[in-house]
């Protein structure tokens, strides 16, 4: 049913992948999230949203790795796990082969930084672009001088593609794709390794939103950077990114490059993405894939494989109600959590 809707073509992905010789920059091993549910009069805990289930991901130097799913998959709170924002369940979280979920020192601090969704949220209102790209200069980088720190400041906002004038200016003085520039910039101060960006784009016109992507491949190329982008549009990740992560209520359901993920898609919830993504020319126009039924809820997920409810591949003498699927490895870089495939 599925191999008629995808076919693997020669395409390759726009982006080269890194080599995986190095060690990865951060590392997921078996990573479970869950926010507390409170009720009754004495608001006591009665549940738990299990945003995050047993997650596993690599993260190496130079490589752009897509994280994409449905609202609420869980993604975002994979962002924060990696940076101490919210606290681990269960699992690990390595900073080159140092474990960062049981806190992050400072020097960590430096070199795992994020970019949020929302800019306008982000930035201090009240303090100018001088202090606000300066305050991660003082504070996690010792830096006092006021004139070094100035000067630094500019050569930021330089990187940046922003100017002299723009340092003692407050943030309402600035467009949206201004203001994510100074956000990027801000991440940029302490030289890190990797950047987590949430949604960098998704607040900004189609315009600014290419100028602020080159921008992020340039960077990556200048300094080696290793980016978690987290993102809905599915255009992009192909455009910038270099693998590619599918997650599903909390679950990752397929891994792997650009053309494993764009032009054979294994998992039937990556089909169905896939298919949903508006097409620019007639080649890339696909049969859309119309999932019955709603996503289930993360503080009462469905047994066995999350996707069973909804998944149209599904027969009845598959064990997908009793069995969660084990990550099959299909090839080097592809691999998919589905009982419509064995390990050869």
């Amino acid at each position: 049913m599925t191999e008629e809707i995808y076919t693997q073509t020669e395409t390759l992905p726009s982006k080269s992948v890194p080599s995986k010789k190095k060690d990865p920059v951060i590392f997921l091993d078996n990573v479970s999230i869950s926010y507390p549910v409170f009720g009754g009069i004495f608001q006591r805990q009665i549940g738990e949203v299990k945003a995050v289930q047993n997650v596993t991901l690599e993260i190496y130097p130079g490589e752009t790795l897509g994280l994409v799913g449905e609202s609420g998959c869980g993604k975002t709170t994979i962002g924060k796990g990696i940076l101490g924002l919210v606290p681990i369940k269960t699992g690990q979280i390595f900073y080159r082969n140092s474990r960062i979920d049981e806190g992050l020192n400072q020097k960590v601090r430096q070199k795992v930084q994020m970019v949020f969704q929302d800019p306008d949220a982000s930035l201090n209102p009240r303090m100018k672009i001088v202090d606000i790209i300066g305050e991660p200069l003082r504070n996690l980088m010792g830096m006092t001088k006021k004139l070094e720190m100035r000067r630094e400041v500019l050569n930021l906002l330089e990187q940046v593609s922003l100017k002299r004038e723009h340092l003692d200016r407050y943030p309402h003085e600035f467009s949206g794709g201004q203001k994510q520039r100074i956000v990027i910039a801000r991440a940029l101060a302490c030289n890190p390794d990797i950047i987590v960006l949430d949604e960098p784009t998704s607040a900004l016109d189609v315009s600014v939103q290419s100028q602020i992507l080159n921008l992020l491949e340039d960077l990556q190329q200048e300094f080696d950077l290793a980016y978690l982008f987290i993102t809905h549009d599915l255009s992009v990740i192909h455009h910038v990114g270099s693998n590619v992560a599918v997650m599903y209520l909390g679950h990752i359901v397929e891994k792997g490059n650009i053309s494993d993920i764009f032009y054979n898609p294994k998992h039937p919830y990556s089909q169905a993405l896939l298919s949903a993504r508006p097409a620019v020319n007639q080649e890339e126009k696909q049969k859309q894939i119309i999932l019955k039924g709603e996503v289930p809820s993360p503080v009462n997920p469905p047994s066995g494989c999350p996707f069973h409810p909804r998944c149209f591949a599904r027969t009845d003498d598959m064990p997908c109600i009793e069995e969660f699927p084990s990550m099959i490895k299909l090839s080097d870089t592809h691999s998919v959590a589905c009982h419509l495939y064995t390990e050869e």
